[in-house]
């Protein structure tokens, strides 16, 4: 009675398994590409003195600018209540507590060049940091 030659088999099953893994590698690198996420850094916020002054406050011009090739909305910004002695238009930014703004109503920045702008015055520039926002691809 003939042995069976597993080597053949084995071999067989190597390969395939050598092929999954050389695939699964690929889709995951792909997707390392093109995650659908935009990156924080994605999320310029430029800000500027106007060189005008309200109350005695200098003012300050801020654009926050979207460099993702992704829409993002839902962009909350920390800005501790947005203090500022001239009315800010609530159409670009409002604050939703103590601590946080959002900007458009949460609605999308587009990809690419989507921005928006406000102006404020205040004693000394705020800072707007991103806390959180979705994007959308």
């Amino acid at each position: 009675m003939a042995k069976p030659r597993t080597e053949p088999r084995l071999l067989c099953l190597l390969g395939v398994l050598i092929l999954f893994a050389l695939v699964s590698g690929a889709r995951a690198a792909a997707a390392a590409a093109g995650t659908g996420k935009c990156r924080r850094g994605e999320l310029v916020v430029r800000q500027r003195a106007t060189g005008r002054t309200v109350e005695g406050k200098p003012e300050y011009a801020v654009e926050v600018w979207n460099a993702c090739r992704c829409a993002v909305s839902r962009v909350l910004l920390r800005c501790y209540g947005l203090s500022s002695v001239e009315a800010v238009d609530p159409r670009a930014i409002r604050a939703v507590d103590d601590e946080r703004c959002l900007l458009r109503g949460g609605r999308p920045l587009a990809p690419r060049g989507g921005a928006v702008r406000f102006t404020y015055a205040w004693m000394t520039p705020q800072d707007f940091p991103l806390l959180s926002s979705r994007s959308h691809c």
